[in-house]
């Protein structure tokens, strides 16, 4: 047992390599992240390093020599599976056999088999679902203890003469044994507890970048103003736990909040060089306050003493900074640099998407207005001369059609560009009508069936008003016989279909290709404002029926 104590040495020294490293850029082990290449490359060097190393600092002893060379490919191959850990034991193997001696083919066979061992066992647990098992301390130090019991028993089958073997083995056996199975589980731990810190930092870092996006998503609806800037501070400031936290256009400081406020005040112009610098070159820009000195621009005394500038980038034009500042002789966190620049994406992303759905708010106003422009006029001309017709024969009937009319443009002006009810759509397509059928007299008739149930519906406004004009401009008017208009609403599954029919059948001649301009915006606008719903369809039996049909969701709502 005297062999015990330089074993532990040996072993501490390794657990020291094994924290040096586990703080290096090379250590890239991450739960749940396969071993690329690179990865499996940098860790056969660093365990190869390890099991040489042993086999320099070990013990000799009766012609042998006793050292925790095993550690290096039983971890690797627990890490990285068979492949890797045999890869380590066989350089490590040979190296061991070029120091000679009655042991080294023996040594050179056991820690090729040990780092194979090692990998086997990695790869059951990988296979069996339990992946995280293969790092656990637990089952380090016990493959460890079986590899070397191997390793005793190979030296006593391949050593000669076998009395010194037996010999060496009763001297080493034991201390290597409990040595290097118990250096293995530490040095295990090591690496998966640091694993386990960067995996941690990362989840609530994720955490932190998903509540902010959760509580910006409304306010940055509202787009980047002096309004919306104060709010937003607030919540990268409660959400990162930096010192303060402040918001800038391209030209002043739109907001602030923490130590320094006094003297950072919203309004002011842009003092500081370094946000300048980020604005003019689009790219982040962070003093530590150590290596790269800062100095308010504004007062002496300030209690800030790290910034961190990033731009905000909507496309390629900088529109902004946000800046994220710690007090003076407090550390800047790495993982708060990280979290601000990956907020700067995040929040112009969904300045994007505000700016993408006011372009759409503002397509769907302008097509509104393009159906009222190319309806109004040509209706209000027909109409004027149906009424002046109707006027020299029946006065009063002429002053009816003359409300009707002022009924249907009153209610043109006063409704919205979103949602109305069914009931409201059929109050405007009534007022339409009225006119309609006093120019076509007995050649039209206007059936409506609709279920009372059915009139809180919610569709898109100035929706039925084209499609029944579309029906009687290339239904109707194109019949030698009187024809019939019928409008119905019914439920259907979960949705509520409401058709437009005529019974002139002329839609495939009328308007190849799937419509007119009004039944094309008509069609967009449906898509766009109404969840679920699939647009238009039309249905023509040539000659005798063209149904337009639309399908909206029973509890229709906004998209």
């Amino acid at each position: 047992m005297k062999l015990l104590f330089p074993l532990i040495q040996v072993v501490s020294f390794f657990l020291l390599v094994a924290y040096v490293y586990c703080k290096s850029p090379a250590y890239r082990l991450r739960k749940a992240e396969p071993l690329g290449f690179g990865q499996k490359a940098a860790l056969f060097i660093f365990f190869t390093l390890i099991s040489v190393g042993g086999t320099y600092m070990g013990v000799k002893v009766h012609g042998a020599i006793a050292n925790a060379r095993a550690i290096g490919p039983v971890l690797a191959g627990l890490i990285g599976g068979p492949f890797l850990g045999t890869a380590v034991g066989l350089l490590s193997g040979l190296h061991r056999f070029t120091f000679g001696g009655f042991t080294a083919v023996a040594c050179g066979v056991s820690t090729t088999m040990e780092g194979l061992i090692g990998g086997l066992v990695g790869r059951y647990c990988a296979r069996s679902g339990f992946q995280d098992r293969a790092l656990s301390p637990l089952t380090a130090g016990i493959t460890m203890l079986v590899a070397e019991v191997l390793q005793m028993v190979i030296i006593l089958a391949l050593a000669r003469p076998f009395h010194e073997a037996w010999a060496l083995v009763k001297v080493i056996g034991l201390p290597m044994i409990l040595a290097n199975s118990c250096g293995a589980a530490l040095f295990m731990s090591i690496l998966r507890d640091r694993r386990d810190i960067y995996d941690l930092a990362g989840n609530a870092s994720t955490r932190r970048t998903l509540r902010i996006a959760e509580r910006t998503l409304d306010l940055l609806a509202k787009g980047f103003s002096p309004e919306v800037a104060p709010r937003l501070a607030t919540i990268i400031q409660e959400e990162t736990g930096v010192g303060a936290v402040a918001i800038t256009d391209r030209e002043s400081v739109l907001a602030f909040t923490g130590p320094g406020s006094d003297h950072h005040r919203p309004g002011t112009p842009i003092m500081s060089e370094s946000t300048r610098r980020a604005i003019a070159a689009g790219e982040v820009v962070f003093l530590d306050g150590v290596r790269e000195p800062y100095h308010c621009s504004i007062q002496e005394d300030c209690p800030l003493g790290s910034v961190l500038v990033v731009p905000l980038l909507v496309g390629r034009d900088v529109i902004g900074t946000i800046k994220l500042y710690e007090k003076a002789h407090k550390r800047f966190l790495s993982i708060n640099r990280t979290l601000g620049e990956g907020l700067a994406n995040l929040l112009a992303s969904q300045l994007v998407r505000a700016h993408y759905q006011e372009q759409k708010e503002l397509l769907v106003l302008a097509e509104l207005k393009l159906a009222h422009a190319q309806i109004n006029p040509h209706f209000l001309f027909n109409s004027l001369a149906a009424i002046q017709a109707i006027m020299r024969r029946d006065a009063s009937r002429a002053r009816a059609l003359l409300d009707h009319l002022a009924d249907f443009f009153r209610m043109n002006l006063k409704r919205n560009s979103g949602l109305s009810t069914l009931q409201e759509e059929l109050a405007h397509v009534n007022a339409y009508l009225e006119i309609e059928k006093a120019r076509y007299e007995d050649q039209l008739t206007v059936v409506i069936d609709v279920d009372p149930g059915l009139l809180q519906v919610k569709l898109p406004t100035f929706t039925l008003q084209p499609l029944v004009e579309n029906a009687i401009k290339h239904g109707i008017a194109e019949m030698l016989e009187p024809g019939t208009v019928r409008i119905h609403a019914y439920p259907d599954g979960t949705c509520v279909r409401i058709d437009v029919e005529d019974d002139g059948g002329n839609f495939a001649a009328a308007a190849p290709g799937g419509g007119g301009l009004g039944m094309s915006i008509v069609d967009r606008r449906v898509r766009t404002l109404v969840r679920g719903c699939q647009g238009l369809t039309v249905h023509c039996d040539p000659d005798r029926l063209t149904r337009v049909s639309i399908a909206v969701p029973s509890e229709a709502g906004a998209a």
